[in-house]
Order: structure tokens, then C-alpha cells, then sequence
């Protein structure tokens, strides 16, 4: 084993899937030992079969429904937002200027904080949820951006201008398709934040989703319930992100993804 060393996609998988298999060895080997209690942590086969029972007879199915729709809502408009303001951020350094300090300001605030706030102005909906993920999601993804594209190299912008091309052909034709594989990248990771924005969201004022789910288990002190909870949660994640990243393999062939 060296630094920086590629594997091999099968080996890959074989180390992946052992971290899971020791970890669930040792779960079950602390649970049914009787060395943690079930009172705090249920073992695999009850948290199975808890899970069972919610999708079959409780409908978790909507719960989860909810909870994907709400991510994907709230960080779709942040990325429709975020984009074109960090690439212009990146690209012209007046603007980034004039928003830097805001948005360095704006994303050390925990998206947590706001919830109070938020169901002030929003009430308890849906736009509330939605916000939470929003602000979550939004600086993160200017500033991540912005940073992207102006890191684009200065030989390729200065190629650009020797051929002739204009200011806005230098952002459309050169900065944009360099810095897209990045991009990409920055709104792969940064969707895997907004699931923890949204479960903090629903722990508060919510009828449906995941989290409302983990609170309503909380009080019954349903371990099982709670961690099938978290476990779903770390799968959908899981998919998602690999189905991202390799969508952006195939988009953007010529980077390393």
C-alpha cells in the first residue's frame, strides 16, 4: 500500500462492504451479549423488524416520500440560485467583492438557528423545511463555486483573449467549461449536507418525514424505530451519491471524479 495509490474497482468494493460487515459484527455483538442494554441500543434483528412494521403497517413509505421530496425541493433552489452568483462571483472580482463578506458572514450560521425565525414568518409548512434546507445549502454552494471558477488556469484565459474572444465568451466559453466538473463535484457534496438540514427541520413542528418519525420514537424510547430511521436515511444518501458521482463520471469523462 502506497500514498496516493488507485485500487482496483473490485477490491474497492470488497473493502467497502467489509467496514459494513464489522460493523454490524460488532453492533450485534455488543446487543445481543447483553453488554449494552436494548433500552439504548436495539439489536439488528429487532431494529429489522421494527423497520418492517413501519413500512408495512405505519406508512414510513410516505415519511421517507417527504423527506426526499423536501431535500430535493429546497436544494434544487439553491443550486438554481447559487450557480449563476458564484460563477459570477468567480469571474468578476468586483462582484465578488461586494458579496464575499456576506456570504463567508451567511454560512457559518447554522441552519438550525433559523428555525425559530422561520416558523414565525413561514409558520410550519412546508416553506419552512424547505427554507431550512435552502440556507443550509445556498452560501455553501456560492462560495464553493466562486472559488471553483476563478481557480480556472490564467493560460487558458489568457489563450482565449489571443483569439479573440470577448469578456462574456471568456465566461461562457472558457471559465464555465472548465470549472463544470467541479461544479458538479460541489453540488454532489453538498446535497449530502441538506439531509442533515432537513432531519433537523422535520424534528420541529412536522406531521410527516423521517425525522418527525425519530421524534415520535424518541418519546417512546424506540431505539429500534429511531435507528432503522438513521439507517434509511444513510442509504438513500448513500445511492444518491453514488448515482451522482457517476453521472458526473459520465458527463465530464475528461476529469478525475
Amino acid at each position: 500500500m502506497r500514498p496516493l495509490q488507485p485500487v482496483s474497482p473490485g477490491t474497492r468494493v470488497v473493502l467497502g462492504v467489509s467496514f459494513f460487515i464489522l460493523f454490524f459484527a460488532l453492533w450485534s455483538a455488543v446487543t445481543f451479549s447483553g453488554y449494552v442494554s436494548k433500552t439504548f441500543l436495539a439489536d439488528p434483528l429487532t431494529m429489522v423488524r421494527s423497520g418492517y412494521d413501519l413500512l408495512v403497517n405505519q406508512n414510513f413509505a410516505y415519511d421517507i416520500g417527504m423527506t426526499v421530496w423536501r431535500v430535493l425541493g429546497g436544494f434544487a433552489l439553491a443550486a438554481v440560485l447559487a450557480i449563476p452568483l458564484g460563477v459570477l462571483m468567480g469571474a468578476y472580482k468586483p462582484i465578488e467583492a461586494f458579496f464575499e463578506p456576506f456570504v463567508s458572514f451567511a454560512r457559518y450560521l447554522p441552519a438550525s438557528a433559523f428555525i425559530p425565525l422561520l416558523i414565525l414568518w413561514a409558520g410550519i409548512g412546508e416553506a419552512q423545511k424547505l427554507s431550512v434546507i435552502f440556507i443550509g445549502s445556498f452560501f455553501q454552494l456560492v462560495l464553493m463555486i466562486a472559488v471553483s471558477v476563478g481557480n480556472t488556469r490564467r493560460d487558458l484565459v489568457e489563450a482565449a483573449y489571443t483569439l479573440g474572444a470577448s469578456d462574456r465568451g471568456i465566461v461562457t466559453r472558457v471559465l464555465l467549461p472548465s470549472a463544470s466538473p467541479e461544479i458538479a463535484e460541489t453540488l454532489r457534496m453538498v446535497l449530502g449536507w441538506a439531509w442533515t438540514y432537513v432531519i433537523v427541520a422535520e424534528l420541529i413542528g412536522a406531521s410527516s418525514g423521517i425525522g418527525h418519525m425519530i421524534t415520535d420514537s424518541q418519546a417512546l424510547l424506540a431505539t429500534d424505530q429511531i435507528i432503522f430511521g438513521i439507517i434509511v436515511i444513510g442509504v438513500i444518501g448513500l445511492v444518491t451519491d453514488f448515482a451522482f458521482k457517476a453521472f458526473n463520471r459520465k458527463l465530464y469523462p475528461w476529469a478525475r471524479l
